[in-house]
């Protein structure tokens, strides 16, 4: 089969362990990343299987009538960025599962390096070694120092160990089941959204995106930030209302941001105001991309691949297009 998978940007697919599983398949792996459809079509147009990589390309109406050989779409995760119904009326099936996230480690991991490469300055001081200078600034301590956690769940609660373990204060805030997993970990909860701001030395949202969550970061809660404090966002972009951190970083409250997350991405040529700003450290939406998450990933996507071919597909989005297909 032509199988071809999209958006593998670290050209890592083809190292993991899982890969094995399509040994005797035609694939293709892209390392680049477009959403011109023309280009789109040109390089999908012979493809009978589709794998992709979270919602990093959009498989729309457009795309998918001029890709008349392709049978299966195999992913994990949600799949907002898929036209099922466009999908169903060419009987593409469909493949998709979200088990429960068990590496919350990987992105408080992520996190936590982000904060200590703000506070020390690790990447401004790495350039300017290279570029012939010695100590060219002063980092701000961690100890002693306040962490705001916005959105108390397993991310916000692994951080909070994180700063117990430097010996900095945890304080939470968050819609109301975080109150009860916050006290169960000895972490105080704010009294309010805007004393959470108010009180952070750091603040780290680990909020997840849904429709309701968009824009939750008003202009007004990060003007109550200190001028020495760093917001941290490893969550989305879209968290933050559209245009209200950059203003707010030229405003100078907060001081610092670190940031794993952009409004457009991947984010090329440092198109991104945000990337080339000094006081700013950024990475490239790197939170969950490590081996082992990416070999969890690709299993899932690879043996639901093996399933269809075995006439036994599993976790089918549409399984009328199925249905229909063998008809």
């Amino acid at each position: 089969m032509k199988i071809s998978i999209l958006d593998d940007y670290a050209n890592v697919v083809r190292d993991l362990p899982c890969f094995s599983k399509l040994n005797g398949h035609d694939v293709t792996v892209w390392n680049d990343q477009t959403q011109d459809v023309d280009v789109l079509a040109e390089r999908l147009k012979d493809t009978e299987i589709l794998v992709l990589l979270r919602e990093r390309t959009a498989i729309r109406a457009p795309l998918i009538e001029r890709m008349p050989k392709l049978k299966l779409i195999s992913q994990r995760n949600v799949y907002p960025h898929i036209d099922i119904d466009a999908c169903t009326r060419r009987n593409i099936l469909v493949c998709s599962t979200t088990p429960p996230m068990t590496a919350f480690h990987a992105a408080a991991e992520l996190t936590w390096g982000l904060i200590i490469a703000s506070l020390r300055r690790i990447p401004q001081e790495a350039a300017a070694l290279k570029a012939g200078r010695w100590q060219s600034s002063a980092g701000l301590d961690m100890q002693g120092s306040t962490l705001g956690i916005f959105g108390y769940g397993r991310i916000g609660a692994l951080l909070a160990r994180y700063a117990k373990a430097f010996e900095m204060k945890p304080i939470a805030f968050g819609r109301e089941g975080s109150i009860g997993r916050a006290h169960a970990d000895g972490v105080e909860f704010a009294k309010s959204r805007e004393a959470l701001f108010e009180q952070s030395d750091i603040l780290a949202v680990t909020i997840r995106l849904y429709p309701e969550s968009a824009g939750i970061v008003k202009a007004a809660d990060l003007a109550r930030m200190k001028p020495t404090s760093l917001f941290v966002n490893t969550s989305r972009a879209a968290l933050v209302e559209p245009g209200a951190l950059l203003a707010a970083l030229r405003n100078g409250r907060p001081g610092m941001a670190a940031l794993d997350v952009f409004d457009n991405e991947p984010v090329y040529g440092a198109s991104d105001p945000l990337v080339t700003m000094d006081n700013v450290v950024c990475s490239p939406h790197v939170g969950y991309v490590t081996q082992s998450n990416l070999e969890s990933y690709f299993t899932y996507a690879f043996d639901q691949i093996v399933a269809w071919l075995a006439g036994k597909p599993t976790n089918m989005v549409n399984p009328e297009a199925w249905a229909r297909s063998k008809a």
